[in-house]
């Protein structure tokens, strides 16, 4: 029997959503100034929407249920994912680390047979999310974002070729990540309850992926040749940066504490301890680093807690749903049902139908990680590409609605990639 708490969850689910969608009108009316204008602002920061709503959920919680009883289904959460993808975001965001990118993209462009400005372009919307399958999505996320940032969205304006970009980078950085077990949070989840290895991932899910990356890196090239060879989009990272140059010695540290957090993702006080670390090391050697971006974290870290605060009451609609669902109606459900719940809690929640088969298993991931472009909310790292990018765009934000229409193309090229015939059919 469905609870008051599940069904006041839900309600507030639903609420968060639609307010996700609309934070463009929020961010309209904060521009206007006025008394409130704070408070529109605030409503206006999507990183903030899910935990404003998951601490209405928590007062519901405590007057209905006492505040232990609150607090006990709080401390039933598993806040691991959140607070990883803050502390990746912080350490992969650092100069250093994007210093040794900038060299990796330059290098790789250097050798493709077309014009540095199409090929630098082309490397960053492929090779970076393809990346994730090794560093993690919310690092390639991180690091493709910040490279957009400084060499192609700093003018105002041309934002038709901003949403283009973003919407082809959300789509990659979600399908770039099935190339290994651990990488892509949806495949997490399940990669153990379904014996999936990486072996398994990257012959079954691999070669789709990096096709249908870069098919779309490969077309929003095309479409985008004449902005980005004209030199209006901005230019490459500044030439005059007056600071020296970074120190190989600082950057191998820096690829050092990356690495370690990676390895450690799934070990909190492990990642958290590095963290501190890493905050140390980075102000020693001061000179070498810009600042970090620890408010930008933490505001995704807030969001994804959010998520999973809200996330964590809607088994008793969800699993029933896709449990019932063939498994071509369940790729289709699971694209579409990401864009509206996070898609690692969608393939975690299948997960727990049982007597499923290896397709219906193969359709709910495979929908899960194309549908991971469509909303800011639909794959974990897309929060942090949106708190990176958002100050690029009018109003300060970006649009839900133009931001689901720019990935609509990209996820229709990765649907048809997984939809080929597998070796369960």
């Amino acid at each position: 029997m469905v609870s008051h708490t599940e069904v006041v969850a839900s309600v507030l689910f639903a609420i968060a959503i639609i307010h996700t969608f609309s934070v463009p009108v929020f961010a309209r009316l904060a521009n206007k100034g006025g008394r409130h204008a704070g408070l529109w602002h605030l409503l206006s920061e999507v990183e903030a929407v899910f935990g404003v709503w998951a601490c209405a959920l928590f007062i519901w919680m405590a007057v209905a249920l006492g505040v232990k009883g609150a607090v006990e289904y709080l401390d039933t959460r598993n806040f691991t994912e959140p607070a990883f993808v803050f502390v990746i975001m912080v350490v992969a965001a650092s100069r250093p680390i994007i210093e040794l990118v900038h060299l990796v993209v330059d290098g790789v462009a250097r050798v493709l047979p077309v014009q540095a400005e199409l090929a630098r372009f082309f490397v960053i919307m492929t090779l970076v999310p393809l990346s994730g399958s090794l560093i993690t999505e919310p690092a390639a996320m991180t690091l493709a974002a910040l490279l957009l940032r400084q060499a192609y969205f700093r003018r105002p304006g041309q934002d038709g070729f901003k949403y283009l970009a973003v919407g082809v980078l959300f789509v990659n950085i979600s399908i770039g990540g099935v190339l290994t077990a651990y990488a892509a949070p949806p495949v997490l989840m399940v990669a153990q309850t379904f014996g999936w290895d990486t072996a398994f991932m990257a012959t079954h899910f691999g070669w789709r992926a990096v096709t249908a990356v870069l098919i779309n890196g490969l077309v929003l090239t095309w479409l985008c040749r004449p902005f980005l060879l004209s030199g209006d989009i901005g230019g490459t990272q500044a030439q005059d940066d007056p600071r020296p140059p970074v120190s190989r010695v600082v950057m191998a540290v820096h690829v050092l504490f990356l690495i370690g957090v990676v390895l450690s993702s799934h070990h909190i006080k492990i990642f958290l301890a590095l963290l501190v670390l890493f905050i140390g090391y980075a102000h020693a050697y001061k000179r070498h680093q810009s600042p970090l971006l620890l408010r930008e974290g933490l505001m995704v870290g807030f969001f994804l807690a959010g998520l999973v605060v809200l996330g964590g009451l809607q088994q008793w609609w969800l699993q029933d749903l896709l449990g019932g669902l063939s498994p071509f109606v369940l790729f289709v459900g699971a694209t579409a049902l990401t864009a509206l719940t996070d898609n690692a809690a969608l393939t975690y929640l299948g997960s727990l139908v049982e007597n499923t088969g290896e397709l219906w298993r193969y359709m709910l991931v495979a929908g899960a990680v194309t549908g991971g472009g469509l909303t800011v909310i639909a794959n974990a790292p897309n929060p942090a590409g949106f708190s990176i990018l958002k100050g690029c765009f009018g109003d300060g934000t970006i649009s839900p609605l133009r931001l689901l229409g720019a990935a609509a193309v990209p996820t229709l090229v990765a649907a048809i990639m997984f939809l080929i015939p597998t070796s369960f059919t």
